[in-house]
């Protein structure tokens, strides 16, 4: 699928999230107003500009328009163009009767009111994962469906392991992954890739290994934190990870790891269908924690939204689009076409069986966390740029990992000490 939305700097300052490269199209909106509300036309935004009306996705939304007995008018932009719209379309009375988003936009949207909660729509979130629904839940209430989620693997080498004598069943903590990677370069191969540039796609990959550690986004200057970014600085620093991580986005590092010259590659669910282009045999493992087990992963993904209306008489046919865009038949087709993985096990089991090759990644979704859960909201896009921050200094040697978590730590909302 395409990557997880990214939260940059220039829009924290207007509460709104940017789009993570690679994970929607750039481009405008289709069609940015709202309209006035008309008994039966819906509007409906999405962040899918690279869908068009002949799209499997866009004949599914209006189909569940005349479904609920209206036309739906459909506006496709990109994750960024949509935060911000949403926000002032909101407070302009035009917002949208039904919105797609990228997960951690919930909580700030929440923030400046805009959306409704799911329970006062009548809809049910029963069925769904609960770590999953977690990046749509603030203070306790839920604001949307997941329609579907992505999350973060190992994807390994065959060949590259074979060659440098590492048998992947051995490969179940820190200490084993960098002795791997150790015998690869040794092999006259290379270690690993993974992205850490300086936006939302840098922290995404960075937080299962800082999670995995006992990390805290509340407290980045503890000790289980900075030996998450010693990891990755020590593995820049030995050459079992390549310099150029801090300029690569998740695709670049899936360009690299595409080479065949990489022992193992971080990335996303999104690439299933590169890794079976890629010329060489490949597996996929859970991030490893640092003592062992699974690391809990972020999770990417999109939330079906409300945005508060003047005239709540329109929530009956929101209501209405919802459950027929998240019904199980709706959401196999759409998390199929998305490569996303779908956000109740009755759908997963479905999924699983058609195509084998995703039970790992549903194993490392049942780990994953979102990234505004736990308390975060909000305050989480700025707390991740610091995080990128922090990355950015420690890689390039101008600060250690405990110096530039510490900044990023006096630097962010929400600390615990």
């Amino acid at each position: 699928m395409r990557h997880p939305r990214a939260v940059i700097a220039a829009v924290l300052a207007t509460g709104t999230l940017a789009s993570l490269a690679g994970c929607s199209s750039s481009g405008g909106s289709a069609t940015a107003d709202s309209g006035a509300a008309n008994a039966s036309v819906y509007t409906f935004w999405d962040p899918y500009p690279q869908f068009d009306a002949s799209s499997a996705w866009a004949k599914t939304v209006s189909t569940c328009g005349t479904q609920a007995g209206v036309t739906i008018q459909r506006s496709a932009m990109d994750t960024t163009y949509l935060g911000e719209r949403a926000t002032l379309a909101s407070q302009e009375g035009q917002a949208p009767d039904v919105m797609l988003v990228d997960n951690p936009l919930v909580a700030t949207l929440v923030k400046t009111k805009v959306l409704t909660r799911t329970s006062d729509l009548g809809l049910s979130t029963a069925q769904l994962q609960k770590n999953v629904l977690g990046a749509g839940v603030v203070d306790g209430a839920a604001y949307g469906i997941p329609i579907g989620a992505n999350t973060l693997a190992l994807y390994y080498n065959k060949n590259v392991l074979s060659a440098a004598g590492v048998d992947i069943s051995t490969v179940t903590d820190w200490a084993s992954l960098t002795a791997a990677l150790r015998k690869a370069k040794a092999a006259g191969k290379k270690g690993i890739t993974f992205a850490a540039i300086g936006t939302e796609e840098g922290s995404f990959q960075f937080e299962p290994w800082f999670w995995g550690a006992g990390g805290d986004l509340t407290r980045l200057a503890r000790a289980d934190g900075v030996a998450a970014l010693t990891l990755w600085k020590d593995w820049v620093s030995q050459g079992l990870a390549p310099k150029d991580v801090l300029g690569n986005n998740q695709t670049a590092a899936w360009k690299e790891f595409a080479t065949g010259q990489y022992a193992f590659g971080e990335n996303g669910t999104w690439q299933l269908a590169n890794a079976d282009k890629a010329g060489f045999p490949y597996g996929v493992i859970s991030i490893p924690a640092k003592g062992g087990g699974a690391a809990p992963t972020p999770t990417g993904g999109e939330f079906v939204t409300v945005p508060e209306q003047a005239d709540t008489s329109r929530y009956a046919t929101d209501k209405k689009i919802i459950e027929c865009l998240t019904t199980s038949k709706n959401l196999l087709s759409t998390d199929t076409t998305l490569s996303y993985l779908a956000p109740t096990a009755a759908v997963q089991a479905q999924q699983a069986a058609q195509n084998p090759e995703l039970g790992p990644w549903l194993s490392a979704l049942a780990t994953a966390r979102g990234r505004t859960s736990n308390g975060l909201g909000a305050d989480y896009p700025e707390i991740s740029r610091q995080v990128w921050t922090a990355l950015d200094s420690a890689l390039s040697g101008f600060q250690s990992p405990q110096v530039a978590l510490t900044v990023a730590g006096k630097a962010s909302p929400g600390q615990r000490g």
